[in-house]
């Protein structure tokens, strides 16, 4: 562990306490009465913050508040002695207070004392600083104390102390530990800044100061460490952990948690740790031989057997001496140390036997091997000169000498070639016995021979992995990190702080030898690791190379060791297909034979190979054969053999590639309806070659009913799909939905939108109707506009009815669209009146109409109804049916609007001669409101409702007269059912005595008319309801009972059936001797008559357009 000091800066006041913002990007310190703001990147100060009239002690950065939120003002506890110092636990539920007098008090966050912890020495021993371990990985909070007793414990929430005291020798001023609870800082009056464990091994010094440490803290989730001191100096030091680690073959070792040392088995990926409780400084691994050096000892463990796996350690030795070294290497008997220029070997005993001095710094030394005592050393010296040291020997052997500092070194495995990695990242591969270089590759920055093959070697370097075999182009891979170890097909590489094997194939460098024809060390590299595909290729070379010793090999390698078969491949190859053929059959290997007659295309003689009767040899024979016919333009002759061989598909994909429906039916006729893929692929065929007759017989036959309506909808073979759709609701949406579609695509947009109704797509059928209804507003056909906006109102009525939560807004359109298809049906007879030559309505109507319109567009005027046709229409019947008074308003409400040229002529005449009449109204056209029986003026200022009762008119849907109808209601708990049942009984009334009385004399005979009798009106009680108190300007509509609905006659009351959710309507006639007829669909009223003439010109409702043959809901 190094500390390297990144900033420094100095105040004039003592630092008592510092914090990180939570991010780490901004320090705050107090610093006498003042708070300083410093960018940790550089130690800029940002801004000084005053305000404080007294020293600042404590600073802290907010991060969830600070209190509970439960309690509502501060709470204040009594404390045994003054509070020192003060922690949290990590959920925030408990608080340990430092006093004085060396008690610890574990608080919950009312205030109530949980635990109490006295430490040893009492008042003497004042608890200066606290703090839990902030990490989540540990199962009990676990906290730091450290007191001027000079002493560091840890402490359990329970109050159980863990471990023993641990000496500091000074008195402790601050405690604190890293993000993640693996390290702590403790600093105080030895003037320095110490790392511990969190078990409380000191690890070393971050910095020495010329003071006491009041403070330190370290920035959150990193190595980054802030000092204030007691002279007001504030260091930042920046903490490298470097690796320590060793490495033999397949064991790698390496430090974690600074005290702990793991050992990996790299093959097994098994893992040992060893606590050694003290900092590890330095680690060597050789053979059965572990080497730790800790500060003031040297611990050497063995296995406890020679099995290779056995991953067991035990202490065999230890020197408890002190030694600085820069590097560590363990032998059989001996550790060797490296200090500088100097290497030392001492036996386990700790006594020094041999040592060697360099002429240069030592940069790289590595055991490669040799007897127990005996053992060889490879030495890279900075000046570029490389040793070979034996452990028995004083006299170092100089190998070579280059001119670059080394960094890395290997020796192959036969000890004839070295590999040396540069301080230029350079790797260059020398001859030991003759000195030559034999090459070199750059972009290097560790190196490795591989221990099974003397040719290879693989370095790394700029995020690559790059495999050398001999001489050939270096082949490259991706990979992070540093190569330390090559073996067989597995490459050991250490990137960051992991070690991992990396299993790479051997294929290029062995096909980079057979391209040279270098067959037996191809058969080498191979032998590494290779696929089966690569074995077979290495065989083939060699045979056309006529090695044939190297081919051989190779089918041992596989396990083939009959040369009967051996000498079976060099006859199929010579072209002795029959000598070929005895062989393998002679060896036990028939179906060899048959693959290469088969291959041949030689059929006739590989059915002399079939296994005895093996249908599956049989089969594959036959298809193969069927393939041969294929491949020579031969499709019927492969389409028989491929339906003699069962393979149903291919002869299906032949037949319908080429046509041939009659082979197709056979097929789909012979096939078992069990076999749906092949059927489907002839039901493809079928479609294709429009023979849906077929096809739709293929689908039958498997039962897949959802592919035969689409192939009715693709062919617009409706009756057949709507057959269908009757049988299988389910697939109701896939008919007529498509044939909603297809009538829309041939502009047969009314029945469309029917088809999309019925499918259930609502929102379909909506948009179509809208686009109908606004085209023909556009082009004027307002009797059609009438006609959609009152279909789309029934739509949203359904829609209404089966989506409770669209409820509200569809009755709302509901009664919009109502509304509108009433104001287009009769504007469509003004819009006649005005744009054609003659006109086909009566004055009386026409006069009726523009009154109906003018009443009822007092906001907004719908598109296409124009306010000048309906109030020229009104002006000219006024004027010819006497209504004066209405004409002349008419005709003052025109000038006030923009006239069309044609109409400017006509209307400034009429405005003219209508002042010669008489300024009243004809009383004929006075329309009388039927429930109170007043007269109400041509022009009405409440719209289409009586002036005096406010009941609203009910009007005729043909000449738009005021009918002799009042609507009801029904008293609250009367259901429709109810009403209509009493309605329908009938009641009788009692029988109206003659009020005419006949007197006869001699001379004459005299009628008179009795007073006294009741009035007829008496005798009906719903004429009773009609009268009412004129109380105001509302409406106080006609409530009727059970008694007065038992009175009523079943042909005096006309009901609007409405489907839910609207409630039914009920008119009474009060002229009975007039009949009214109301269409069952539309619920609009007409006159009898009326209507009888409209359905007999029309066949149909002149509204709704029901046919007379409907017999409606």
């Amino acid at each position: 562990m190094r500390a390297v000091l990144t900033w420094r800066d100095k105040v004039e006041q003592c630092i008592y306490d510092l914090a990180f913002k939570p991010d780490g990007s901004q320090l705050i310190l107090a610093a006498g009465n003042r708070l300083l703001v410093y960018d940790t990147s550089d130690g800029t100060l940002l801004q000084p913050l005053k305000g404080h009239k007294d020293t600042v002690y404590c600073v802290a950065y907010a991060k969830d508040g600070l209190w509970s939120h439960e309690q509502k003002s501060v709470s204040k506890h009594k404390a045994s002695s003054k509070i020192t110092c003060c922690s949290w636990t990590n959920d925030g539920q408990y608080l340990a207070l430092g006093m004085f007098n060396g008690i610890i008090s574990i608080r919950n966050k009312s205030g109530e004392e949980k635990v109490k912890i006295e430490r040893p020495g009492g008042s003497l021993s004042p608890i200066w600083s606290i703090s839990w371990n902030p990490s989540r990985e540990e199962h009990n909070d676990i906290m730091a104390v450290a007191d001027w007793g000079q002493k560091l414990s840890f402490y359990q929430l329970s109050g159980k102390q863990i471990g023993k005291d641990r000496s500091l020798n000074f008195d402790p001023c601050c405690i604190s530990y890293f993000s993640k609870g693996e390290y702590i800082l403790l600093g105080g009056s030895d003037k320095q800044v110490s790392l511990f464990t969190k078990d409380g091994v000191r690890l070393g010094t971050v910095g020495e100061q010329n003071s006491w440490v009041w403070t330190c803290k370290v920035k959150p989730e990193s190595n980054y460490v802030v000092v204030g001191c007691q002279d007001g100096t504030i260091s930042f030091y920046q903490l490298i952990f470097s690796t320590v680690h060793g490495l033999y073959k397949n064991r790698y070792a390496y430090r974690d948690s600074m005290t702990d040392v793991i050992v990996q088995h790299l093959i097994t990926e098994q893992k040992v740790r060893i606590k050694c409780k003290d900092l590890v400084k330095k680690i060597a691994i050789y053979k059965n031989r572990l080497a730790i050096q800790l500060p003031e000892k040297i611990l050497i463990y063995e296995l406890y057997s020679d099995d290779s796996s056995d991953m067991h350690y035990r202490v065999k030795e230890k020197i408890v001496k002190k030694f600085e070294c820069n590097l560590l290497v363990v032998c059989a008997n001996h550790i060797i140390l490296c200090q500088e220029k100097r290497l030392q070997c001492l036996s386990f005993n700790g006594v020094k036997e041999r040592e060697w001095q360099m002429e240069s710094l030592i940069r790289y030394i590595k055991v490669i091997g040799g007897p127990p005592g005996r053992e060889g050393l490879l030495v890279g010296l900075k000046n570029g000169q490389i040793l070979k040291i034996f452990v028995d020997n004083l006299f170092a052997i100089v190998l070579l000498k280059q001119a670059t500092a080394v960094r890395c070194l290997d020796m192959s495995a036969s000890r004839n070639k070295l590999a040396v990695v540069d301080e230029n990242d350079t790797c260059l591969v020398y001859d030991i016995h003759s000195k030559e270089l034999l090459f070199q590759e750059p972009n290097a920055n560790s190196v490795a021979w591989n221990t099974q093959c003397e040719d290879m070697l693989c370095f790394s370097g700029g995020g690559y992995l790059n495999i050398k075999a001999s001489t050939f182009p270096v082949h490259q891979q991706k990979l992070q990190g540093f190569v330390v170890g090559y073996n067989g097909s597995k490459i050991f590489c250490l990137h960051v702080f992991s070690m991992s094997a990396v299993e790479v194939p051997q294929s290029a460098p062995m096909y980079q030898y057979l391209d040279r024809k270098m067959y037996k060390e191809a058969y080498q590299i191979a032998c590494l690791g290779v696929t089966d595909a690569d074995w077979r290729e290495l065989a083939m070379e060699a045979l056309e190379g006529l090695e044939f010793e190297t081919a051989k090999k190779e089918r041992k390698k596989r396990g083939e060791t009959n040369n009967d078969l051996f000498l079976a491949d060099v006859f199929s190859y010579q072209g002795k297909f029959h000598e070929a053929a005895k062989l393998y059959k002679r060896s036990g290997h028939e179906n060899l034979a048959l693959d290469m007659y088969t291959d041949l295309c030689m059929f006739e003689y590989a059915k002399d190979f079939l296994g005895s009767g093996d249908p599956k040899e049989t089969k594959m024979l036959i298809t193969k054969q069927a393939d041969w016919a294929r491949n020579i333009n031969e499709p019927k002759a492969a389409v028989e053999m491929y339906i003699s061989a069962g393979e149903h598909v291919k002869a299906i994909e032949i037949s319908g590639s080429h046509g041939w429906v009659d082979m197709l039916i056979d097929i789909a006729r012979r096939l078992d309806k069990a076999e749906r893929e092949p059927l489907l692929l002839c039901a493809d065929y079928f479609k294709k070659l429009d023979n849906s007759g077929y096809a739709a017989e293929t689908y039958l036959k498997i039962g897949d009913l959802k592919s035969l309506v689409q192939l009715h909808v693709e062919t617009q073979r409706w009756d057949e799909a709507f057959a269908l759709g009757e049988k299988h609701p389910e697939f109701k949406v896939d008919i007529y939905v498509p044939y909603a579609q297809w009538l829309a695509e041939n502009d047969r947009f009314e029945e469309a939108q029917k088809a999309f109704h019925k499918a259930g797509r609502q929102g379909e059928a909506v948009r179509v109707l809208e686009q109908l209804t606004h085209n023909a507003v556009v082009e004027s056909r307002f009797s059609d506009a009438a006609y959609y906006y009152w279909m789309l109102s029934m739509q949203c009525l359904d829609i209404a009815q089966a989506d409770p939560a669209q409820k509200d807004a569809m009755l709302s359109k509901f009664h919009h669209f109502q509304h509108l298809a009433e104001l287009y049906h009769g504007y469509h007879a003004i819009q006649r009146y005005t744009e054609e030559p003659f006109s086909f309505h009566l004055p009386e109507t026409l006069f009726n109409i523009s009154r109906f319109l003018l009443h009822s567009l007092t906001k907004d005027t719908p598109l296409g109804i124009s306010k000048v046709n309906t109030l020229f229409t009104l002006a000219k019947q006024s004027k010819a049916l006497g209504a004066y008074k209405l004409a002349r308003h008419a005709y003052d409400k025109l000038q006030g609007l923009q006239i069309p040229a044609r109409f400017q002529k006509s209307i400034e005449l009429g405005s003219l001669t209508i002042r010669s009449k008489p300024f009243h109204d004809s009383e004929e056209l006075v329309p009388l409101c039927y429930r109170c029986s007043t007269n109400n003026p041509l022009l009405n200022n409440l719209g289409n409702v009586c002036i005096n009762c406010r009941q609203p008119f009910v009007f005729s849907a043909s000449s738009y007269e005021v009918l002799h109808l009042v609507e009801f209601y029904l008293e609250e708990g009367i259901t429709d059912e109810e009403a209509v049942s009493l309605i329908d009984l009938e009641a009788p009334r009692p029988k109206r005595e003659n009020k005419w009385q006949e007197i006869t004399s001699n001379n004459s005979q005299t009628l008179r008319l009795d007073e006294t009798m009741d009035s007829m009106g008496d005798d009906d009680p719903f004429t009773a309801k009609l009268s009412f108190e004129q109380g105001g300007s509302e409406f106080v509509p006609v409530v009727v009972s059970r008694s007065v609905l038992r009175s009523m006659s079943r042909r005096d009351v006309l009901i609007k059936r409405w489907p839910p959710p609207l409630q039914w309507q009920y008119f009474r006639s009060l002229l009975p001797d007039a009949s009214i007829t109301m269409c069952p669909s539309c619920f609009q009223m007409f006159h009898s008559e009326d209507y009888e003439l409209l359905v007999l010109q029309h066949t149909c409702c002149p509204y709704c357009r029901r046919p007379i043959d409907d017999p409606g809901p």
